[in-house]
């Protein structure tokens, strides 16, 4: 049980709940990339970012978007200043009949594990992996103190400082700092920092950004004493049950890559949370309309459902 006061900031549970978005698709993203200076379009209710490259180009990307009819998002960018621009589609689900309006792939689906947290704990519970469920157990019977609070608008807070350290090691990039302390200010409340505590001493950090009715998994890290007092899984099991409690009924862990980072895939997955499949990145000139359509066809099985 976490050590906080009553939180006024998200609405308990409710029965009507829309279908959960990405976070890359959300208004809350969207402000706090225009406090960063950004100006996102909203078209047919599909969130899309452009930019000018070197050289004047402009491009424009759509990110973890129902594409499962891309034609009202083509005709209102057709209608609108960006209508021969190249686009850049990464839908949320496999769209393979994107090849039909000329678009082609430029990556395979990557997979993210999204969380259902819709039933009880009992069902939740129930649903971890044995091996994650007795690390849970043992992180259960440690002498921790875990906390909820508001992110803290600091720069310098232990868990940025030791995330930044971490994407250095392992040689990947995240959010930069501004852009989730812009999330944070413009989305009052919504960001949550969850942390594991032995004594006075800082184990174990969980950021989460929530969304509407859903949220997803930013920022985490584990000291190596927090690892050997299974922390983590104690930390994210408590808060997915608040976020439930909450009314969130989604919780998106992040992609999974097996090659790369094994271990987080494994444990990601044995939250009972299931794979999900994207629908890859394609690139679509409308000037061109389908004179490319023919090299969709390389991929079509790779980018299909």
């Amino acid at each position: 049980m976490f050590d906080s006061a009553p939180d006024p900031d998200l609405p308990a549970a409710a029965t009507a709940r829309p279908q959960p978005r990405a976070l890359q698709q959300s208004p809350e993203f969207a402000r706090a990339l225009m406090a960063c200076g950004q100006d996102p379009l909203l078209l047919d209710d599909t969130l899309v970012l452009h930019r000018r490259l070197p050289g004047g180009l402009r491009l424009a990307m759509v990110n973890r978007a129902d594409l499962t009819d891309p034609a009202p998002l083509l005709a209102a960018l057709r209608a609108g200043a960006l209508a021969r621009t190249p686009l850049i589609l990464s839908p949320e689900s496999p769209a393979p009949h994107l090849a039909r309006l000329g678009a082609v792939p430029l990556a395979t689906p990557a997979h993210a594990a999204l969380w259902d947290l819709s039933g009880d704990a009992d069902q939740r519970r129930a649903a971890l992996h044995p091996k994650w469920r007795n690390r849970l157990k043992h992180g259960e019977a440690q002498p921790l103190r875990l906390t909820r609070q508001n992110l803290p608008h600091d720069v310098r807070h232990w868990l940025f400082r030791a995330d930044a350290k971490q994407q250095s090691a392992r040689g990947y990039r995240s959010w930069p700092i501004g852009l989730t302390l812009a999330y944070a200010r413009e989305n009052k409340g919504q960001v949550k920092l969850f942390q594991a505590f032995e004594g006075k001493e800082p184990v174990a950090a969980i950021l989460i950004l929530t969304h509407g009715n859903a949220a997803s998994y930013h920022i985490a890290h584990t000291t190596t004493r927090g690892k050997r007092l299974s922390a983590h899984p104690l930390l994210l099991w408590e808060a997915a049950n608040w976020l439930a409690a909450k009314g969130v009924c989604r919780l998106d862990l992040g992609l999974i890559n097996t090659e790369d980072a094994p271990g987080l895939a494994r444990f990601k997955l044995g939250t009972g949370a299931q794979l999900h499949r994207l629908g890859g990145t394609w690139g679509l000139w409308p000037p061109l309309g389908r004179l490319l359509q023919p090299l969709s066809l390389l991929d079509r099985r790779l980018m299909g459902a």
